[in-house]
């Protein structure tokens, strides 16, 4: 079986949570036997920690092919997602898989030369700050509404988005959640001789800075808390320059705040590894990759009460509500001066999430959605 994948950046990738799925994913559907291609977008390139895993246009044996598309900003993604659309119409695939909403516009392309067609939909997109109200929100909420009638499939990643889909198409879906390796744990090197950090010595949040991420309620709150761990913010622009320089300004007149921009590799590795304790302040998730991390990572977590937290994190972290400055504050100085409560919360955190949620299971049922 022949399939091609749609929508995201560049594979392999950490640059996003779409990329982070499909350069684990993709690789683990070609050992159940499927031929996968991922077209990936031509403005973006593969960045250093994968370049040597790419060989002949290839990674892990997955095919990789080029979206044509222009470097610019609300574009790139509109325009690579016809070009790849197109590219898959034409070529020789049982099954096209489009991931996000925006893309999904161009779905009915393929279908229309009789092709299958799968979206799998990572969040409400239109939703995010991000795309404001304009053009850009109405595109990915068009999307929406072509998978929704035109998808054979559609694949969801909770409960709320599977009741979402329900309430609003009548679409039936399917959850297929995403999955979690074993992590390596990594001493405190690069992190102290880049950066200065030492082991439970930092708060940290790896994420995109984009606003329904809720980092600038984090910054907020931990300048009101008395402490002497750092903050540590891993993560950069997702076209949010504007927002990316409203946090910095909130956190110029405190040098504990510190900024690394985009991390992959052994530098994540290390962060992960010697946090104190983990912050998810999102508004907005899908199913977050970085909450999974954090508690593979056997991290203390502290995240908003959004249903798509709890609904994986259940009894492994604590909750404050959600955009709720003065309660995630509250619940930051409790963590800080409670080093017990921090170690109960990291018991057991890595066995549970691990047990909980596979990728060799998401990739398992990936695969028999396919030939369904």
């Amino acid at each position: 079986m022949k399939v091609a994948m749609i929508g995201h950046k560049v594979v392999p990738s950490r640059r996003g949570g779409i990329e982070n799925v499909l350069t684990t994913l993709c690789p683990m559907l070609v050992e159940l036997g499927l031929d996968v291609t991922c077209y990936n977008r031509s403005s973006d390139k593969v960045e250093n920690e994968y370049v040597g895993t790419v060989t002949n246009k290839m990674y892990k044996g997955v095919k990789l092919k080029k979206a044509p598309t222009v470097d610019v900003r609300g574009f790139a993604a509109m325009i690579a997602s016809f070009t790849a659309a197109i590219a898959a119409a034409f070529g020789n695939y049982d099954v096209v898989h489009f991931h996000a909403e925006g893309p999904c516009a161009a779905l009915w392309i393929p279908k229309l030369f009789g092709k299958k067609c799968v979206a799998t939909v990572h969040g409400l997109d239109w939703q995010r700050e991000k795309w404001g109200k304009g053009f850009a929100s109405k595109y990915i909420k068009f999307g929406e509404k072509i998978l929704a009638k035109y998808a054979d499939e559609v694949i969801v990643l909770s409960q709320a988005a599977h009741d979402y889909f329900k309430e609003t198409y009548n679409r039936d879906t399917v959850i297929i959640h995403n999955g979690i390796n074993r992590p390596e744990r990594k001493e405190a090197n690069l992190i102290c001789e880049k950066y200065g950090l030492e082991k439970d010595g930092y708060i940290s949040v790896v994420s995109r800075l984009t606003a329904e991420k809720g980092i600038h309620y984090l910054i907020d709150a931990y300048n009101q808390i008395t402490t002497d761990k750092k903050l540590v913010i891993a993560g950069d622009t997702s076209d949010t320059d504007d927002y990316v320089a409203m946090l910095k300004e909130k956190a110029k007149d405190n040098p504990n705040i510190i900024f690394t921009g985009f991390v992959s590799g052994d530098l994540l590795c290390e962060i992960y590894s010697n946090a104190y304790i983990s912050v998810l302040p999102s508004d907005l998730e899908g199913m977050s990759l970085c909450l999974l991390e954090a508690l593979a990572y056997q991290n203390a977590l502290l995240c908003s009460d959004i249903p798509e937290n709890t609904s994986v994190a259940e009894h492994k972290a604590m909750y404050f509500k959600k955009s709720n400055i003065d309660d995630l504050a509250r619940k930051l100085q409790t963590l800080c001066d409670d080093s017990a409560l921090v170690q109960n919360l990291r018991i057991g955190a890595d066995e549970f999430i691990l047990n909980k949620y596979s990728w060799h299971d998401v990739a398992k049922a990936t695969s028999e959605l396919y030939k369904k």
